[in-house]
């Protein structure tokens, strides 16, 4: 089978080092012979450096802050006609999906990649919930004969996934699921809602957690596919802060469905997605606050006071540094997380509460930080920063705020 343009750029480990220990991941650790000796180091080859810069033109290209601006403003949030193009020119829809599926078989390292470099620009498009929420749901929960049925389009950027798990609980777990599937000989039929589910409203197929009647807590738990234009499914957009992330709630009344997988084993592939959902979105908020520390450190360096530029002010020169800092822990927190998702590290639960916790703050924070630089402007619409700090908001209690993941974290440590 030809080699893609993407397959033939990251061909190389993420991480450069003579002698690869076995069991190393992308981005990941470098474990001398000795105990004594422990070296951690971090580092990309050249070909993904090559392939992230790659990705990086194409979306200064395609997502500048009007285009950006303009889809905000739709109901949609995206439009098909740029969607084909991100995946027709470097097919990044295919990144993490098994070549048997139709797409590249790479690692989280890539994906994350992507996903960095996408929350750099600001990309609306359902990349995050078709890429990350569908395709992980059905690679964790589908059998191999669903997984070569439905992935390949996913794979193509043809068929928009997403995952409708969270209900108006707000619970990002499997214990607040009240959806309820029942079965009619061989059909099952899902009645209840959905909240907050990340393109919503426009995707063409999404993945249902539901539970069996009667049944509680993780028992029961199952996954469904429905079609984006079921019978009886209603999807209204939410109004959010956040208007470069569109949620939507769902209504199900009597929706016919597909099961994925066993009948009430999804509960274990459920929290394994919620695993990976974390640190991709790691990934995306460090590119975040990645462009905005850039972003203030230009303007600051533009703008003169008393006759020099405000950059040069000692208490400036801190507050940079302390960004610097901040922004650098949370990236290799997130290029950790992802290594360990890719070697299958039994603390990979921990690492990944861990990513999410420090990115959701260093975000945050740095967002505060850039508008403050800014000074009075800011705070005005016609200013680009406004448009970072409500996505650091919204992505800072997407799938659990800080504190739940730190508590999930020592949890985890104290099992």
């Amino acid at each position: 089978m030809p080699r893609s343009p993407l397959q033939r750029a990251v061909r190389a480990p993420a991480y450069m080092m003579k002698d690869k220990p076995e069991g190393a991941g992308i981005c990941g650790t470098s474990l001398a012979q000795s105990t004594e000796d422990i070296t951690v180091k971090f580092s990309f080859s050249p070909e993904q450096e090559e392939f992230r810069t790659a990705v990086r033109r194409f979306l200064a290209d395609q997502s500048s802050t009007k285009e950006v601006r303009r889809l905000m403003e739709t109901e949609a949030g995206w439009e098909r006609k740029g969607w084909q193009a991100l995946n027709s020119e470097l097919g990044l829809c295919s990144v993490r999906i098994p070549e048997a599926m139709g797409g590249h078989g790479f690692g989280f390292g890539e994906h994350c990649i992507v996903l960095e470099e996408m929350g750099r620009a600001l990309l609306c498009a359902p990349y995050f919930a078709s890429t990350v929420l569908g395709a992980g749901a059905i690679l964790n929960g589908a059998s191999t004969a669903q997984q070569q049925m439905l992935l390949p389009a996913i794979a193509a950027g043809d068929t928009v996934a997403t995952l409708a798990a969270t209900e108006d609980n707000g619970h990002w777990d499997a214990a607040g699921t009240t959806l309820t599937a029942t079965k009619s000989g061989d059909v099952y039929h899902l009645n209840g809602h959905k909240s907050f589910v990340l393109d919503g409203h426009t995707a063409d197929l999404i993945i249902v957690l539901a539970r069996a009647p009667g049944s509680s807590g993780e028992s029961g738990l199952s996954l469904f596919a429905v079609r984006g234009d079921a019978t009886g499914l209603d999807r209204r957009p939410l109004a959010s802060m956040d208007q470069t992330r569109k949620l939507a709630r769902l209504g199900f009344d009597k929706v016919q469905a597909q099961l994925l997988g066993d009948e009430g084993a999804a509960a274990l592939p459920f929290a394994r997605t919620m695993v990976e959902a974390a640190v991709c979105l790691s990934s995306e908020m460090v590119g975040g606050a990645e462009r905005l520390r850039e972003d203030a450190l230009a303007y600051a360096m533009m703008r003169m006071q008393f006759g020099r530029p405000i950059a040069s002010f000692q208490s400036m020169k801190h507050k940079q540094a302390d960004m610097l800092l901040e922004v650098e822990l949370a990236k290799s927190a997130a290029h950790f997380a992802a290594a360990a998702l890719d070697d299958g590290d039994a603390d990979m639960i921990a690492t990944a509460s861990l990513a999410k916790a420090c990115a959701s703050d260093t975000y945050l924070q740095t967002a505060i930080h850039a508008i403050q630089i800014h000074g009075g402007i800011g705070f005005t619409w016609d200013n680009d920063t406004h448009l970072w700090f409500k996505r650091a908001k919204s992505s800072e209690v997407l799938f659990g705020d800080a504190n739940l993941h730190r508590e999930r974290m020592m949890n985890h440590w104290a099992a």
